[in-house]
């Protein structure tokens, strides 16, 4: 089964269409038409994902340029929290959201709970399942520390790296069947592109797993070959999540990729065989 011809007609069509990479005028005024919605199932059916998906889980967005006027015209500003479900059929273009939060900016609502519900509703409609959002005053910063990653860094691994386009089969046998662990690995050393702009996207990444030891050279290896490939970052988070379980057949598995904000929003995919909720740690690039 190959769906390749008819995946990359279907991408054509969306890059013809999607804001992202194109000059546009930034609104003035609410205007929820300015979201855009990507299909989650163009990228899932190259790694062969039906309607049974092998994780749960969600990708969590954080806002840090949400404002607004009051009913007396006065500016009022928020951070917020986005929460959608992987399972959702629709997940939102970055930029389109990006314009979409900036139409509030000269638009009057009477308070936080008038703007979570507004929305909530709107990207709701937009996933085809129900969002989450959360909106925060500035000052919230208890909720906003920088954290260090649980578990052990890979990136002082002393390896020669050749391969800076995407190698899956660098993961080929590279898990001891015979030797069973709990472990959470980390590296900051993911860099993957915009699949429509090609600017680079980076990240760090948490691997938490129980199964067969996973070489960790290997791992570290595999993870910088996404360096010069281009995909959404929920696409790439499946993607590592699909070929870890393809390849080092864990009995458990979560990936977990925290990126750094553009445009005032960080993208955090969550992806796992049994926690479907993330949660919000903020790493120092964030």
């Amino acid at each position: 089964m190959n769906n390749t011809g008819s995946d990359s007609g279907r991408m054509k069509i969306l890059v013809d269409t999607i804001p992202l990479g194109k000059t546009t005028t930034y609104p003035q005024q609410y205007d929820p038409t300015l979201l855009f919605a990507v299909p989650r199932k163009i990228k899932r059916d190259e790694l062969y994902l039906g309607d049974n998906l092998p994780f749960v889980g969600e990708d969590l967005w954080n806002g840090y340029e949400l404002s607004w006027l009051n009913m007396r015209g006065k500016p009022v500003v928020a951070l917020a929290v986005f929460r959608f479900p992987c399972t959702a059929e629709f997940l939102v273009e970055s930029k389109s959201f990006k314009l979409y939060l900036n139409s509030l900016n000269q638009s009057r609502f009477a308070d936080f709970t008038q703007v979570q519900q507004l929305l909530q509703n709107d990207l709701s409609k937009l996933a085809g399942q129900n969002v989450m959002v959360e909106l925060m005053e500035v000052d919230a910063i208890d909720n906003w520390q920088v954290m260090r990653m649980p578990g052990e860094c890979l990136d002082d691994i002393d390896i020669e790296v050749e391969h800076y386009q995407l190698k899956e089969d660098l993961l080929y046998q590279c898990a001891d069947e015979d030797n069973v662990v709990r472990e959470s690995l980390f590296s900051h050393l993911l860099k993957s592109n915009c699949l429509i702009t090609s600017q680079p996207d980076w990240a760090s990444i948490w691997i938490d797993y129980r199964g067969g030891k996973i070489d960790r050279a290997a791992l570290l290896a595999y993870l910088i070959s996404f360096r010069q490939h281009n995909e959404f970052h929920e696409q790439c988070v499946e993607r590592i999540f699909t070929d870890l379980m393809r390849f080092c057949n864990p009995e458990q598995l979560t990936v977990y990729a925290r990126y750094t904000r553009r445009g005032g929003l960080d993208i955090n995919p969550w992806r796992s065989t049994h926690q479907s909720v993330a949660p919000n740690w903020r790493m120092s690039r964030q």
